[in-house]
């Protein structure tokens, strides 16, 4: 679903990737067959992993890839474009090879998320927007699973729409935050686009726009019987709020033998107001009474909250995991890393940087994650050359790339290649899940992570190795362009 469809996306790029699309197709480059890597080169909030998402509206992207009239004038106006150039974008459309990790896999940083093989123009184009969808549900999904494993089992609803940064970002965000494990959204639009289910009761105006506090809740009560969740914080909390709310549940849910229901809070002490409040439901008879919680919640506040003993049984998280507030950039990349001659030869590039961490892996490659046969966890992440395979029938040698003398032995274990082909020859050769299913699939392999990799605070490190061939190809790179 795509979130408007009036809009081309296709000029959603950068202005420097046509300026150098023009240079590729003036120098006889147009053709020339590329490998570029996606990746990320660290995990948002210091945390052991992050969850890919993003690769839907890529996929719908790809598909309506062209430049329309308007695009072409509006760059013949630029004064800068040759008309060989502007009728060579008029009839362009991507032909080349994508392949990617599915949304809703664990990911780590410097290896690739999307690899794609194509003429150079056309993987030169496509930079902006694939970096633009990674980066922002990626970001938004990583957060949302680290607050719902804060919840410890609790339900998770995104309440963020009104403090993000456009409508997009609402719109896809919430969709992200699904990925990640929440359980709905506030957001009605991505419940009608995507089927995240939209939920929400009342705001503190409806308790004030009625005389008092008690006909307020009485008349919502009566409108909404099965779905009766009343904000019981607008005066007082634990002199108005809860005992209005108790005495519209005996008058009008009562009679119609309705036990579910539910109080909000979204300011105060909510560890001992919710204690309290559980207290004052549970002498009144309403111990099935659910309790929601929100405010400015995340992670950290709800792991806090829990540990001094909260009775929460739902959390509406808002702004800071709808703009992942507390990093609010996950640092994606888009980079060559290798290119394809006449005969078919593909050679390795590679990039090099002062910066150690931004020196890049070269050549076109397979990613694989090694599971244990006898816990089914997650072990190790392995790239190696196209052309190498994994035999996980036999015990196996890794290492450390950062760290070379640092080596351990992999037995039992199953090997399985993480990327899968999405588009071949510029058509779709992957059949999209649905939400539903990607959710599903980055839960459980989330699950599939050892707890000390999931630690907010100093995770242990999950290792990318890489191959030994795939290692002397990028240490002969760097002594090469060293001299």
């Amino acid at each position: 679903m795509v979130v408007n469809d009036k809009l081309n996306y296709t000029m959603l790029c950068d202005f420097y990737e046509l300026t150098m699309s023009q240079g590729y197709f003036a120098n006889g480059y147009r053709d020339r067959i590329t490998y570029f890597d996606l990746f990320f080169r660290r995990c948002p909030d210091g945390g052991g992993f992050a969850i890919a998402a993003g690769l839907e509206q890529i996929v719908h992207y790809i598909q309506d890839l062209h430049f329309s009239e308007e695009d072409i004038a509006y760059l013949r106006e630029r004064g800068i474009f040759s008309e060989e150039f502007l009728a060579y974008l008029a009839e362009f459309k991507f032909t080349g090879d994508i392949w990617a990790v599915p949304e809703g896999t664990p990911v780590f940083p410097k290896e690739p998320i999307i690899t794609v093989r194509a003429p150079a123009i056309q993987a030169q184009l496509i930079e902006t927007y694939l970096l633009l969808c990674v980066n922002h549900q990626s970001l938004i999904a990583t957060k949302a699973n680290r607050v719902v494993r804060a919840a410890e089992g609790r339900t998770v609803m995104e309440f963020g729409s009104r403090r993000a940064q456009g409508a997009d970002a609402a719109i896809l965000g919430a969709r992200a935050a699904y990925i990640g494990g929440v359980h709905g959204t506030a957001c009605t639009i991505s419940d009608q686009l995507f089927g995240v289910k939209a939920g929400g009761t009342m705001a503190h105006a409806w308790v004030q726009m009625f005389d008092t506090e008690y006909e307020a809740f009485k008349a919502y009560a009566e409108m909404y019987p099965n779905n009766c969740t009343l904000l019981v914080d607008t005066y007082n909390t634990l002199k108005s709020g809860v005992p209005n709310a108790i005495k519209v549940f005996n008058e009008v849910l009562k009679p119609k033998g309705i036990t579910k229901c539910g109080i909000r809070l979204d300011s105060g002490d909510m560890a001992y107001l919710t204690r309290k409040a559980r207290e004052m439901l549970d002498e009144a008879g309403w111990e099935g009474c659910q309790i929601s919680v929100s405010n400015s919640l995340d992670e950290y506040i709800i792991r806090d909250v829990l540990r001094q003993g909260a009775r929460i049984d739902m959390f509406g998280v808002g702004e800071r995991l709808i703009t992942a507030r507390s990093e609010p950039v996950f640092g994606g990349v888009y980079k060559l890393v290798a290119v394809e001659k006449e005969d078919g030869t593909v050679t390795p590039k590679i990039k090099i940087s002062e910066n150690v961490g931004k020196i890049t892996n070269p050549h076109y490659k397979k990613l694989y994650r090694f599971y244990g046969n006898d816990t089914g966890k997650a072990i190790a992440d392995y790239m190696c050359v196209y052309d190498e395979t994994v035999d996980d029938s036999k015990d196996m040698e890794i290492f450390d790339p950062d760290a070379t003398w640092k080596t351990k032995v992999v037995y039992d274990f199953t090997a399985k290649e993480l990327q899968v082909p999405i588009f071949k020859d510029g058509e779709l050769v992957y059949q999209l899940p649905t939400l539903k299913q990607i959710r599903t699939y980055c839960l459980r392999q989330v699950d599939t992570l050892w707890d000390e990799v999931k630690r907010f605070d100093n995770p242990h490190t999950y290792y990318v190795d890489l191959s030994q061939k795939l290692w002397d190809i990028k240490y002969g790179l760097l002594k090469n362009n060293a001299k």
